[in-house]
């Protein structure tokens, strides 16, 4: 534990590396309203079965499998685009403009007879979005010395609080735009094209992080560079934790976010279902969980900067699997906005604890010389459960009859092998924790 004043880690906050990250946290979380939560909405409102809304969420696999083309985001130089913003930087501009196209796309549509495409042009954006994921989590970690702990869980903690603005924060206008003036969907998505675009030209301006990225070497054939960008990757992770350590790791990855995976995958239609309005959603699922997010995602940093990574995980992960029951009182009592900002309320707080916490802990893992591609292997196996098995969550409710209430009860249960494994692997992964601490001394 910390000795110093609690008060001096707000000083890592000065530091202008850690609003860059939440800027580019906010690029990695707006996609997920694009492909989420505004076109659940527009689908549930077009008669959607709970099944096919679920089933739409598929695309999120791209998240998945992202680590497949990492080393491609770590190792290839985009013509013209390296030279004039950088590797980390080029690749971020170029799938922002990806996604600016998609999504003016999407404004062009009508989904009751053009769904094939609007599938298609949501895969595209996941894409875009998964692929853009690698270079801003690598960008993260480069801005950041292996001797600056503090800065990597302030990092850490305004990547949290950028994502939930991009998500929750940006996520609110169609919401409010819908009903409060009478769009279309189709137009929200117009509006949010100008704001990629307004994320493009931020791009442009900010600055690579040259200090602590590793060297890119010039590979003299294929087998060299899939050698060097592919396989060494993976057997590094295994030969520096061990096989019996690192397989334990990564069945706790996969495992930690599933349950909340699940209720939010579902959430949208739950509250349409259970009769809140479209302003009831922005006010209270966009507008409070995103200041909620950001309040503790700063204060978990500092937290878990005093109990230590796997302290905060276990806390986090009981607190997360917890407030999935507050949405099980919802259902049994109907649109009761109180009990709704209290749900969101420990929601938020929970999620940002454990968030912050998790992204430490795989940033932990990492070694430099493979930024991208292994914390992409790691959270690209921790977004499975979150993009590919969650899209089954709309089969488990219409398997439910409907029961919204045993549903978040199962999402609870869904935390806890994880937290079964933690604990077994607890002593472990505090040596690893400390190692890591006494390096940076």
């Amino acid at each position: 534990m910390s000795e110093r004043p609690w008060y001096q880690d707000f000083k890592v906050y000065r530091e202008p590396r850690v609003w860059l990250i939440f800027a580019f946290g906010v690029m990695s979380g707006f996609p997920w309203v694009l492909i989420g939560s505004m076109l659940s909405a527009w689908l549930q409102e077009e008669g959607l079965s709970r099944t096919a809304i679920g089933l739409f969420g598929a695309v999120f696999v791209a998240y998945s499998v992202n680590f497949s083309w990492s080393p491609l985001v770590d190792r290839f130089r985009i013509p013209l685009l390296h030279r004039c913003l950088g590797q980390r930087r080029s690749w971020i501009a170029l799938c922002l403009t990806g996604m600016l196209l998609a999504t003016a796309a999407l404004s062009r549509i009508d989904v009751t007879s053009q769904l094939t495409l609007v599938a298609v042009l949501a895969l595209i954006i996941a894409v875009f979005s998964a692929t853009q994921d690698i270079a801003i989590d690598a960008f993260r970690i480069e801005c950041f010395g292996p001797h600056e702990a503090r800065l990597q869980s302030a990092g850490a903690a305004m990547a949290t609080a950028g994502w939930w603005t991009g998500y929750s924060g940006l996520g609110a206008l169609p919401f409010f735009l819908v009903d409060g003036i009478s769009w279309d969907w189709q137009d929200g998505y117009l509006l949010l094209t100008g704001v990629i675009a307004l994320q493009l030209l931020l791009v442009v301006l900010a600055r690579e992080p040259h200090r602590y990225a590793p060297e890119l070497r010039t590979f003299h054939s294929v087998k060299d560079w899939l050698h060097n960008s592919v396989v060494e990757p993976v057997t590094e992770f295994f030969r520096r934790n061990g096989w019996q350590l690192a397989a334990g790791m990564l069945a706790f990855i996969f495992l930690f976010k599933i349950g909340e995976a699940f209720l939010g995958r579902m959430s949208i239609v739950f509250y349409k279902e259970v009769g809140f309005t479209n302003d009831d959603i922005a006010v209270y699922s966009k507008i409070i969980t995103w200041w909620v997010t950001i309040v503790f995602a700063v204060l978990g940093s500092m937290v878990n900067l005093r109990l230590g990574i796997v302290k905060g995980l276990m806390i986090g992960g009981i607190a997360m699997a917890s407030s999935n029951l507050m949405f099980a009182w919802i259902a049994g009592v109907g649109p009761d906005t109180d009990l709704l900002l209290a749900a969101v309320l420990i929601d938020g707080f929970t999620g940002a604890w454990s968030t912050v916490a998790f992204v430490a802990f795989i940033s932990l893992l990492c070694n430099r010389a493979f930024t991208a591609t292994q914390y992409a292997l790691l959270a690209s196996l921790g977004n499975l459960g979150r993009t590919l098995l969650s899209s089954y969550s709309g089969m488990v409710v219409d398997w439910l009859d409907g029961d919204w209430q045993l549903f978040f009860v199962l999402t609870a249960l869904m935390v806890l092998p994880s937290l079964l494994i933690l604990f077994l692997l607890r002593h472990q992964l505090l040596r690893l924790e400390t190692s890591y601490h006494r390096s940076q001394l």
